[in-house]
């Protein structure tokens, strides 16, 4: 694993890949909202866990490609 330096204090890269995924998640659960997509869901609280995940999965597959 790498860490990324951020003037001068080294951070693991799964805590910026995971911030940059909650960020992502919040804007795609606001999504889901404004649809009514909800409506769908049988646990919400499980489907955000597993779109969390799943964001988290993108963003590091991005990361591992992009570098």
């Amino acid at each position: 694993m790498a860490d990324i330096d951020l003037y001068g204090v080294f951070v693991p890269a799964l805590l910026v890949w995971a911030v940059v995924a909650f960020l992502v998640n919040l804007v795609l659960r606001r999504l889901i909202g404004a649809l009514g997509l909800y409506r769908l869901v049988w646990h919400r609280a499980l489907f955000d866990l597993c779109l969390y995940l799943v964001c988290l999965g993108g963003v590091v597959s991005l990361a591992g490609r992009l570098t």
